[in-house]
């Protein structure tokens, strides 16, 4: 396995993302299925089950949480592209830059298995 000698603010812009990314994922399980207002619904009965598909009224997202999720959303989106626009990049061999980009997405999961900090979520893997 190869290894890269990131330098340490691309490590720390990736880390951040990870972290803003989890943050934004939390928010949106907390969130209504809509973010206007909008009736609920019930489809139809599945056939062999008494399952229904379905969503209960939304009463839309609150201003906070408006404002809050396009925080969190602007927040990953920059730290997406100041990742993956790092100067670094240019500085690999042709061909290795898959590797070295699948490496960084990786390189804290050791430090978060030490500290309990780490996620299950298999979603961190945006850039």
């Amino acid at each position: 396995m190869t290894t890269y000698d990131f330098p340490d603010d691309l490590r720390d812009a990736q880390l951040r993302l990870h972290q803003a990314g989890a943050a934004y994922r939390a928010l949106c399980r907390t969130l209504p299925w809509s973010a206007e207002p909008a009736p609920g619904w019930e489809g139809d009965k599945q056939p062999y089950t008494e399952y229904r598909t379905g969503k209960p009224d939304s009463p839309g997202y609150t201003p906070e949480q408006k404002s809050e999720e396009a925080r969190l959303r602007g927040e990953v989106l920059q730290l997406s592209i100041a990742v993956s626009t790092h100067p670094y990049w240019r500085t690999l061999k042709a061909g290795t830059t898959v590797d070295a980009r699948m490496a960084l997405k990786h390189i804290h999961d050791h430090d978060q298995a030490l500290t309990g900090t780490g996620t299950d979520d298999r979603s961190l893997q945006s850039v």
